[in-house]
């Protein structure tokens, strides 16, 4: 089970339930009443997206509701907390990623144990981030932006899904890699974030690739990098 947990927290997101679910599921008739997907960030993220397929794909399958539920706030701490405290009886899911791995470490006290609190049920996807700017910002590459952003300490704000997020941390990485002081404003999931972005309030986002394409392909927002191995 060590071993497992280990290998589920490499993932970006993944189906986890209260920790007792392993032995609810072994019932040939599960489920016999509709399941909670909790999404523990904002609707129109990458997260929210991802719940909404796995629950529509459940429910083709397993003839029963998945119903996806926001709870959002706290770099998804809210939502695991709902999770963890939930009956655990299989039928409150929760989409974990990245930040249930981090959170630990980032938050000085948290209201429950992710590991001892829930059990992981499956490993579903891996996302590319993109680097995306509005297109105000005068830059059209990675050096650039760099470039930009040394010449502008502090006066580019660099928006993300929440604290602990992988976007949040994917910025941090960048920030210190590349030596550059850009402010960090949190959100509380991705879709706000964009929201904002789109009207200006920031200048860059490190984003989930789910839900961007549109933006990028109408010129609305510039896509400066992807973290997969090949271009998109």
């Amino acid at each position: 089970m060590k071993l497992l947990r280990r290998k589920f927290l490499e993932l970006t997101g993944g189906i986890v339930a209260a920790a007792a679910f392993p032995q609810f599921a072994l019932a040939d008739n599960y489920p016999t009443r509709p399941v909670r997907i909790i999404a523990g960030f904002a609707a129109g993220g990458g997260v929210d997206i991802t719940a909404r397929l796995i629950g529509q794909w459940l429910a083709d399958r397993l003839g029963q509701s998945f119903v996806v539920e926001n709870r959002a706030g706290a770099g998804g701490n809210i939502g695991t907390e709902a999770v963890v405290n939930a009956a655990p009886d299989g039928y409150t899911l929760l989409l974990a990623t990245v930040p249930n791995a981090v959170n630990a470490s980032l938050y000085e006290k948290l209201n429950f144990d992710f590991i001892r609190g829930i059990a992981p049920v499956a490993g579903i996807i891996r996302v590319p981030m993109v680097i995306l700017l509005h297109p105000s910002v005068p830059v059209r590459t990675v050096s650039e932006l760099i470039s930009y952003a040394k010449a502008n300490p502090g006066k580019i704000n660099m928006a993300s899904a929440g604290n602990g997020s992988a976007p949040h941390m994917a910025g941090e990485l960048f920030k210190m890699m590349a030596g550059v002081n850009m402010v960090h404003v949190p959100y509380r999931g991705q879709g706000p974030a964009l929201s904002d972005l789109l009207g200006g309030q920031v200048q860059v986002l490190f984003a989930t690739a789910p839900g961007t394409s549109d933006y990028i392909a109408t010129g609305k927002l510039r896509a400066l990098a992807v973290t997969s191995a090949s271009r998109a």
